[in-house]
Order: C-alpha cells, then sequence, then structure tokens
C-alpha cells in the first residue's frame, strides 16, 4: 500500500532511501497544504455565501501578510528547536481557530474575525518555514526534480481533501458540524509530523545564520532574482482570490438551488479541478527532470498565465457550465504545472546550509506584492467586471519574464552544490 501510495504521488522507482526521503516530503506538504485550502477553498465561498462582498473577501488576503513577513521569524525556527515540533505547534494552534471559527458571527467581517484569520496565516505562515526548512535540507540536488513534483501533488491533493471535501460536505452538513470536525483533523496531521525521522542542521549553520545569508544575497546580483521572484505568481495571486466567487455568482444562473450549487463547487473547481493540478504537478515534475528547471520556469509558467484568460472568455461570451468546466480544467492543470516549476526553482537557488533563512526570505518576497494584489482584487472584479479582471491577471504575469537572462546563472545543474 505504501508503495502504491507513493506511485500515486509520482514518486519515480529508485534507491529505499530516496523513496523514504520522498515520502516524508510528501507526509509534510500535505500538512502544510491543509491550512491552504482553508484559506484559498473554503473561505472565499463560506464567506460570499454569507453575503460578504467581493471587496471584503478580497481584502482579507491582506491578512495573509504573514507569509510575507516570515523571513523575520524564521531565524528562530532556524535557530531553536525541533522543527517537528514547530509544525506539530502550529498546527494545534490552526485547529483550535477553525474549532472557534463556526461560532463567530461572519455575515458582517468584526476584529473577532479578523483576528483569527491572522492567528490562522500567521501559524501556516511559520509552519511553512519548518518544513521548507526540513525538505531543502533533506533532499540531494538530483532528487530536487521528483522532490519538487511529490511536493506539488501533496501539497494539492490536500487541497482536494481538506478543501474540496469541505466544500462538498456542505452541501450535506451543516458549516458548525464542519469546522469542528476540520479542527480534530489538523490536530491528528500535526501529531503525525512527529512519525518522520529528525533531521538536524550543522552546529555552524545555526549558529551563523546571518553569515550565509548575507553571503548569497549581499550582492547586486541577487537583484534580478528578486524582481523575478516578485512578479512570477502575480497573475496567479491576482486571480485566485476570485474564482470561486466567479463560481459562485456566475453558477447561480445554472444551478439556483444553493445544494447544487455547492455541489458543483466542491465537486469541479476544488476537488477536480485539484485532482487536475496534482496531474499537472507530477507532469511539471516530469519535464523539469528532463528539460531542466530553466526551460521548466519559462515555459509552464507561461502556460499558467495563458489559462487566466479561460474564464475571461467564460465571462464575456456567457459560455455555460461547459465553458466554466473547460476554464476551470486548463487553469488547474496549468497551475500544477507552473507551481512544480518554481518550487523547484526556488529550491534550487538555496544553499542546503542555509535553507531555513534563505527559503523563507525567497517565499516571502513572492508572496509579497501577490498578498497586496490579492488584497484589491476584489476591487478589481468589481470595477471591472469579472472578465476584464482575468484578462488583466494574464499581463500581470507578464514582467517575470524580462528578468529571465539575468535569474538564469542562479541555478545550478546536477551536482553544484
Amino acid at each position: 500500500m505504501k508503495i502504491f501510495l507513493l506511485r500515486c504521488l509520482g514518486v519515480p522507482r529508485g534507491s529505499p532511501e530516496t523513496q523514504r526521503k520522498l515520502g516524508v516530503v510528501a507526509l509534510l506538504y500535505f500538512i502544510q497544504g491543509a491550512p491552504a485550502a482553508i484559506l484559498w477553498e473554503v473561505l472565499p465561498v463560506y464567506f460570499r455565501l454569507h453575503g460578504i462582498s467581493l471587496r471584503a473577501i478580497g481584502g482579507l488576503r491582506l491578512l495573509e501578510l504573514p507569509y510575507s513577513l516570515k523571513i523575520f521569524w524564521s531565524p528562530l525556527v532556524h535557530r531553536y528547536g525541533d522543527r517537528r515540533v514547530w509544525v506539530l505547534v502550529c498546527m494545534i494552534g490552526i485547529a483550535g481557530v477553525l474549532f472557534a471559527l463556526p461560532f463567530v458571527e461572519v455575515a458582517a467581517v468584526g476584529w473577532i474575525v479578523l483576528l483569527l484569520i491572522l492567528a490562522l496565516t500567521s501559524l501556516s505562515a511559520t509552519q511553512d518555514v519548518a518544513i521548507d526548512s526540513y525538505s531543502v535540507g533533506l533532499v540531494d540536488r538530483q532528487e530536487e526534480g521528483a522532490a519538487n513534483g511529490v511536493r506539488a501533488s501533496a501539497y494539492r491533493i490536500a487541497l482536494v481533501l481538506a478543501g474540496g471535501g469541505t466544500v462538498f460536505l456542505a452541501s450535506v452538513l451543516s458549516w458548525n458540524a464542519l469546522f469542528v470536525l476540520a479542527a480534530l483533523l489538523f490536530a491528528a496531521l500535526g501529531f503525525s509530523a512527529l512519525t518522520i525521522p529528525r533531521l538536524n542542521l550543522p552546529e555552524e549553520s545555526r549558529e551563523h545564520w546571518m553569515k550565509g545569508f548575507v553571503g548569497w544575497a549581499g550582492t547586486w546580483k541577487v537583484i534580478p532574482l528578486i524582481l523575478f521572484v516578485l512578479t512570477y505568481k502575480l497573475g496567479e495571486f491576482a486571480i485566485g482570490p476570485m474564482v470561486k466567487p466567479f463560481w459562485v455568482d456566475y453558477g447561480k444562473a445554472i444551478w439556483p438551488a444553493t445544494d447544487d450549487l455547492m455541489f458543483q463547487i466542491g465537486l469541479f473547481p476544488t476537488t477536480f479541478g485539484i485532482v487536475l493540478s496534482v496531474v499537472g504537478a507530477l507532469l511539471g515534475g516530469a519535464f523539469i527532470s528532463r528539460y531542466g528547471v530553466f526551460r521548466g520556469v519559462w515555459f509552464l509558467g507561461l502556460l499558467q498565465a495563458v489559462s487566466n484568460l479561460g474564464y475571461s472568455f467564460v465571462e464575456w461570451l456567457d459560455l455555460g457550465r461547459f465553458g466554466l468546466y473547460g476554464a476551470s480544467m486548463f487553469e488547474s492543470l496549468s497551475g500544477g504545472l507552473g507551481t512544480a516549476a518554481f518550487l523547484a526553482f526556488l529550491m534550487n537557488v538555496c544553499q542546503k546550509e542555509h535553507a531555513t533563512v534563505q527559503y523563507a526570505f525567497l517565499s516571502s518576497v513572492f508572496s509579497l506584492t501577490g498578498r497586496l494584489v490579492g488584497g484589491v482584487s476584489g476591487l478589481g472584479a468589481e470595477r471591472y467586471g469579472y472578465g476584464n479582471y482575468f484578462a488583466l491577471t494574464f499581463v500581470l504575469s507578464m514582467p517575470a519574464y524580462l528578468f529571465l537572462p539575468w535569474v538564469r546563472h542562479w541555478i545550478r545543474e546536477d551536482g553544484e552544490e
């Protein structure tokens, strides 16, 4: 059964040690994807059904700024404690947030709701630091292509089960029961992190983390890298908060009954869509293993950007349910391809002995503009309409490609450290 599950996640045949490592990566990124599923798949639907405006839903993305600010406390994770314990503590905290959420009035977004979401994003961001650091230090350079296919797949499987599963079950269970059940499952996931082997950092790396960071980033050559990372995911972050509200608003005319609409959203853009994104992640990992990180970043990323136009044509041409299905499938598949490429790039440019701080820095950089753009996404959709706004997100994806010639030298070939 274990071998079968690893095959489903894209783990190639190889040495038992490699399979063990990739199995650990799969577990960790399943854990990492679970809070994201609540933030990006469940809460937008939950809030829209409770009458919250697009502007407010988009504005809530500003509460995800801890993902961009985690660089400031990543040295604490790097310096102190077992990274498995960091994951456990964060997941227990997230479980507490989920348990409290259904007992708070959300029709008007008050300060209690804001604090709960801020706690959720802060704990999730801290957990990300621990998981990313552990994973970068675990796998060898030649294993990175497979590892990134596995991590993207496991992450998106978590989106299916925690996100799509919750929305799907909302058609038959109350939201209160769903959030309490999710809290219990998140706590159990936290304890599962203790089953993986402890991975210790070298003492010098733990004590002198700033030296490695400054030596890596303290040069003008890092500027194109930062600009590339800032802009590469801009289009994805801009469209993300509005996809589920678009399904709710556009789908009401197709499925007037709320239960039918919830079934469709839970099945297609969430569950089936994320399954396609897992397929995309596996294909992306295979593409990178064969053609390299650089080709993966520009080709697969461009395909992901083009997919944003699918929803524009659905709105402009009123393509109905089958157009909606097609746009969702294209966006999900290409999203998995692009994510696998970008994760491989981030892992590749980090030095293993300083992975905690370096990876946290890069992931903070790429999410910063994304959170800010996501925060005004509702305003853009309200002002320009869904179709025009989705087309704008495609345009936002283009500036990153101007920096590709300068970032190519950061990519390490197999065997290079």
